[in-house]
């Protein structure tokens, strides 16, 4: 897959003048007047894990998602676009926080950039959030889970679009112990978004009635769990929680079904993508049931951009690519109201924003936080595949309000 930079130059021939007429109700600035653009473009960057082991659930596809959004943008606005020129910058991160610390200082200052997207691995999303705030630019989360992106660590420029851990929580851990698996021994990646797994579905075991007995950290990245899930068996417990994610995640469940622990142990996983399902085969995760944040395959809508989605990968989207596109969309579409693609201008046109788009459902960019809620799905893996990359029953809408429940009032926008 490509890890490039791309580009995407102006399908229609450049104007000297970026001048645009109030366009009202058709959607151009609603001041009208002079748009003003900073270097007279909009610079897009998407910084993730492009090599490692969260590159198939992400990476470098989501580059095509972005692309995506941006030539939708192009096409509904034509010439009244206020971003007529728009550049797709990316980097790898490598799943290290120093690297992302100064890859998302490149992007700002010496790309240019005016916004970062996804971030993958909560410490790296945390160092981002960082340089958000003190170069005052916008920063949107995709991948990464940890809540002290809109806690303790919220900033007015960052914002968290698809999921974090209390989400993923209160609709896993809370459905599997009230339905019988009360006794939990969890496992989880020994870095910001594990920590913040084992807290979050902690809380949610123990709220619904079970218990955790032990917590046991496991280094990230990891090829090896073996020992950890012997450890994970003591203690006779009803469910064993793996809150590892992509390639670990794969490693973990396979070595798990090669234990003597399958069959008498219920697996319960924290975080999964659609692209963990197909790696490993649909027969390895037959029957797990865990929180999903977007389905490509639940109606039409979806399926339609992810047929969109497939004619340009020759994959289905995860939730992290849909995600994507959703923030670059919404973000294209604050410039084009705003005239402008100053991050202050930006962030006031986001915050409050109610959406529902092909990613969100009953969506809102919540003011007090920067978290942006949307309807949830507990999904369970299906015995077989009716179709290729149909691997998910939806069992249950959760909707946004239950799934995020209110603003962390350790956030302190400033």
């Amino acid at each position: 897959m490509r890890s490039r930079t791309l580009r995407a130059p102006l399908a229609i021939a450049a104007t000297a003048s970026l001048a645009l007429a109030a366009c009202g109700s058709s959607g151009g600035p609603q001041s009208g007047g002079d748009s003003k653009l900073s270097d007279g473009k909009v610079v897009i960057g998407l910084l993730n894990d492009q090599s490692g082991v969260y590159k198939d659930l992400s990476g470098p596809n989501s580059g095509v998602a972005i692309q995506m959004a941006i030539d939708d943008y192009k096409a509904k606005y034509g010439e009244k676009a206020v971003a007529k020129d728009i550049e797709l910058v990316q980097a790898d991160h490598q799943n290290k926080a120093d690297v992302a610390n100064s890859k998302a200082q490149e992007m700002y200052e010496r790309q240019k950039a005016d916004i970062i997207l996804d971030v993958p691995n909560s410490a790296a999303a945390l160092a981002v959030a960082n340089q958000a705030k003190a170069k005052k630019r916008l920063y949107i989360n995709i991948g990464a889970g940890t809540t002290a992106l809109t806690g303790d660590q919220c900033n007015k420029y960052t914002f968290h679009w698809a999921y974090n851990t209390a989400m993923l929580a209160k609709g896993t851990a809370g459905t599997i112990t009230k339905e019988g698996g009360k006794k939990w021994n969890i496992v989880y990646p020994d870095y910001a978004f594990g920590q913040d797994m084992n807290k979050s579905f902690t809380k949610e075991v123990e709220a619904a009635g079970g218990s955790v007995g032990e917590s046991i950290p496991a280094p990230f990245p990891n090829d090896n769990f073996a020992t950890f899930i012997t450890k994970a068996g003591g203690g006779d417990p009803d469910v064993i929680g793996t809150m590892n994610a992509g390639g670990d995640l794969i490693n973990f469940v396979k070595q798990f079904n090669q234990s003597p622990l399958k069959g008498k142990v219920k697996l319960a996983v924290g975080l999964m993508f659609i692209t963990d399902i197909h790696s490993l085969g649909v027969d390895q995760f037959a029957g797990t049931q865990f929180t999903d944040a977007w389905y490509w395959n639940f109606d039409d809508t979806n399926r339609k951009w992810a047929d969109r989605f497939k004619e340009k990968t020759n994959t289905r989207p995860s939730f992290a690519h849909a995600a994507n596109y959703s923030a670059a969309l919404n973000y294209l579409e604050a410039v084009q109201e705003a005239g402008t693609d100053d991050a202050d201008a930006i962030v006031g046109k986001l915050e409050g924003k109610k959406i529902d788009d092909v990613f969100l459902r009953n969506g809102e960019i919540r003011k007090a936080d920067h978290n942006v809620t949307h309807d949830a799905y507990l999904a369970e893996v299906k015995d077989k595949a009716d179709e290729d990359w149909d691997y998910e029953k939806i069992v249950k809408t959760v909707p946004a309000a239950e799934a995020y429940g209110d603003p962390n009032p350790t956030c302190k926008l400033s």
